[in-house]
């Protein structure tokens, strides 16, 4: 089964009041895709039978009022239950608040002190078969009575976990049934994500297992992204953007907590003896064709002398200048042929 896939088909509810009065609420559910018949053969319920029957968005008001002010139990409720639950008040954009309720999670009871299906810790604690099983009617009402006669058979009990801690978890209590079932202290229901001892979200699967979600979104932004766009509950999303909303805002501050850089360009003065960089003269591309020189007579002879006496410079039409190999100036004179 998948939560982010599958769709409730039947409902039900039963709200067990301190004074010991119950209201029972259930519903077929028409859950907008065929039903395989793999999963008919199991609750007995077909397409036909829900053919007519409300869609989840029509009742998820109904039941988000009837579940008010009431803590949450059930049988593997807290890694399917509540979790189906939820995904379904998502998709249909409908509020349900879980954070200040308590999750007892009624298998976590009977595995950790016995360590049977439904239908076993029903025999055991009930001493009854439970009549048409896995109508949701039928499971949650076994469900309950097993969940009392839990509590009145190990109340006051005493226990030892894993790490040799001994307590009596078991009480008539819902704060303490919810502790003692939740003890792997899951961040979303899927487990996808838990606390850590010192009270901090580590991602519970893949590469980044028993690292701290923070340091992983430190050493790989993206990695939030891939799990958005993946195939994880919503619920899973929605607590995994709460804390990358939470470690963006630790670094925008970080960011504004910092001192200001200004950069400046500095004049550095030239030492005495550092000279000008001259780019290389390129001798070749300022070169222009060569033209054929013109036999010197006694006009262009007398103007060069006159030229020089009055030390002026010298500027001649038809004469170019170029550089030499030695890199000195020399002269040239161009004129047509005679």
């Amino acid at each position: 089964m998948s939560i982010g896939v599958d769709r409730i088909v039947e409902i039900s509810i039963i709200k067990l009041h301190p004074d010991g009065t119950e209201d029972v609420k259930t519903w077929r559910v028409h859950p907008e895709m065929p039903i395989p018949l793999e999963t008919s053969l199991i609750h007995g319920i077909y397409d036909e039978d829900i053919a007519t029957a409300p869609k989840f968005n029509e009742i998820a008001p109904l039941i988000a009022e009837f579940l008010d002010n009431s803590d949450l139990a059930g049988y593997n409720s807290n890694k399917f239950d509540i979790p189906m639950l939820m995904e379904e008040f998502l998709r249909v954009g409908v509020t349900f608040d879980i954070d200040n309720r308590h999750f007892v999670d009624v298998q976590n009871i009977f595995h950790q002190m016995e360590q049977r299906t439904l239908k076993a810790a029903y025999q055991f604690y009930c001493q009854k078969q439970i009549i048409n099983a896995h109508s949701a009617e039928a499971d949650t009402r076994a469900t309950m009575e097993v969940l009392l006669a839990q509590i009145a058979r190990y109340e006051n009990q005493e226990w030892e976990d894993k790490k040799g801690n001994k307590s009596t978890p078991v009480v008539n209590h819902v704060e303490g049934l919810h502790l003692f079932t939740n003890l792997h202290r899951p961040v979303d229901f899927a487990g996808r994500m838990a606390f850590n001892d010192a009270g901090e979200e580590v991602l519970n699967f893949g590469k980044h297992k028993g690292r701290k979600v923070e340091d992983v979104f430190d050493s790989e932004p993206s990695y939030y992204s891939w799990m958005m766009n993946g195939d994880f509950p919503l619920y899973t999303k929605r607590k995994l953007t709460e804390i990358y909303k939470r470690w963006n805002n630790k670094k925008i501050t970080e960011r504004q907590s910092q001192p200001a850089v200004v950069s400046a360009t500095i004049a550095v003065p030239k030492s005495v003896d550092q000279k000008p960089y001259n780019k290389p003269y390129d001798n070749k591309s300022h070169q222009k064709k060569e033209e054929p020189s013109a036999p010197v007579n006694d006009d262009m002879l007398k103007l060069l002398a006159d030229k020089f006496k009055k030390g002026k410079p010298l500027s001649l039409p038809g004469m170019k200048q170029s550089h030499g190999e030695s890199g000195t100036i020399h002269y040239a004179i161009a004129s047509s042929p005679q």
